[in-house]
């Protein structure tokens, strides 16, 4: 049996750099980009906020996802944080 996963969105600040992960454990995860040992990507820029974070019943529907997201237009990718998440504001507590 599949067990889900999450897509997620980090951002260094508004409108600036992000990362697109996925994991079955977005708190963990999420810790690790916080503490600067989640990915050399993250601590080069500084991306440290989770400001999107989507839920799939299945976790090749989230990795399927993340290719998505990957592909878009950075302008794509701002507006959908911005319908859910209008003042980036950090998420990281909503789901610790």
């Amino acid at each position: 049996m599949a067990r889900g996963g999450w897509t997620y969105i980090m951002a260094a600040k508004p409108r600036g750099m992000t990362y697109i992960g996925v994991t079955a454990y977005l708190a963990a995860r999420v810790d690790q980009h916080r503490r600067d040992v989640g990915s050399a990507y993250c601590r080069r820029y500084g991306i440290r906020t989770l400001v999107l974070a989507e839920w799939h019943e299945d976790i090749l529907a989230a990795i399927a996802r993340e290719k998505a997201l990957k592909a878009w237009k950075k302008a794509w990718k701002y507006r959908l944080i911005e319908q859910t998440n209008p003042g980036w504001r950090d998420l990281y507590d909503t789901i610790a």
